[in-house]
């Protein structure tokens, strides 16, 4: 790991960290403190993906949808008006837009052909943009003078790694330029997601094994075609089992690449001491625990 030791970690002029978990339990909160503290560089995965790999498909299928209205597709074809997303850190629902749901074309759900092209196209994004981590390493230092650098990732991290794989190749990467930090919730951070999640359903990526199987299940559960599927039912159903699927991922990304927080503790986090209190207080747990 990038820091052997709580006192290394403590002492290091440099200090750069990834959060994974579950959207939902603190990365961005935390990831906001530090770079609220003035020395802190944050890499938004997201950010990246919506601006950098995904800016064009995004901007496209709202000018797709443009394009089927007489008015607008004038206006278009001859360049009076300009279409595109206002993606920021705080708003990244052009991403999740594009990603769809699938189902019911009659309530906004996308055929699963489509649907899971663009769940392709996210993942590639994803990796890039988690590769591109050591760019912007270097560009926060090099450029704009920061020491310490947060990378703020996706939920969906898990899905692309193999974490038992001592050779994984991104995890490696990411482990050689950053302390890896998983943020774990408890059963009732997990109620509390689905709940959430359950009054306002939100688009997710999904590995393609996890997903190929839970559609069929849920198509023959409920002796449905495709096109009946209602997309806002299909991915709430979805949610827990996207849960439970996940859990052991991070754990075993914690284990053998990083270090293991609790939202709890990330919660009472107010400032940047905490925080290397927390992280600290981790390395020797994990000094203990090996």
């Amino acid at each position: 790991m990038l820091y052997s030791s709580a006192e290394e970690w403590r002492n290091a002029p440099q200090k750069r960290v990834l959060f994974f978990g579950m959207s939902g339990l603190g990365k961005t909160y935390i990831s906001n403190i530090l770079r609220g503290a003035g020395s802190w560089f944050h890499y938004s995965i997201d950010y990246r993906i919506g601006t950098r790999y995904m800016g064009e498909y995004i901007a496209d299928n709202a000018k797709a949808e443009a394009m089927k209205v007489p008015f607008l597709r004038d206006l278009l074809l001859s360049d009076s008006i300009y279409i595109g997303s206002n993606i920021s850190f705080e708003n990244l629902t052009p991403v999740a837009s594009y990603l769809g749901k699938p189902g019911n074309p009659d309530k906004g759900g996308l055929p699963m052909a489509e649907y899971t092209r663009r769940q392709d196209q996210f993942r590639t994004a994803e990796l890039n943009a988690l590769r591109d981590t050591g760019y912007f390493i270097d560009r926060a230092e090099r450029l704009y003078d920061y020491p310490n650098f947060i990378c703020d990732t996706g939920g969906s991290i898990c899905e692309w790694v193999e974490a038992n794989d001592p050779s994984d190749p991104l995890l490696t990467q990411l482990s050689q330029q950053t302390l890896m930090v998983w943020i774990k919730g408890d059963e009732a951070h997990t109620q509390e997601l689905i709940r959430r999640f359950d009054r306002a359903p939100k688009p997710m990526a999904y590995q393609p094994a996890f997903l190929a199987r839970v559609w069929q299940e849920y198509l023959k559960e409920n002796a449905l075609s495709e096109e009946q599927v209602d997309p806002d039912t299909f991915i709430r159903w979805t949610y827990a089992q996207a849960l439970a699927h996940r859990q052991p991922r991070y754990e075993a990304m914690a284990k053998n690449w990083g270090v293991t927080v609790t939202a709890d503790q990330i919660a009472s986090v107010r400032s940047e001491a905490d925080f290397t209190d927390v992280i600290a207080n981790a390395l020797e747990l994990r000094a203990q625990a090996f």
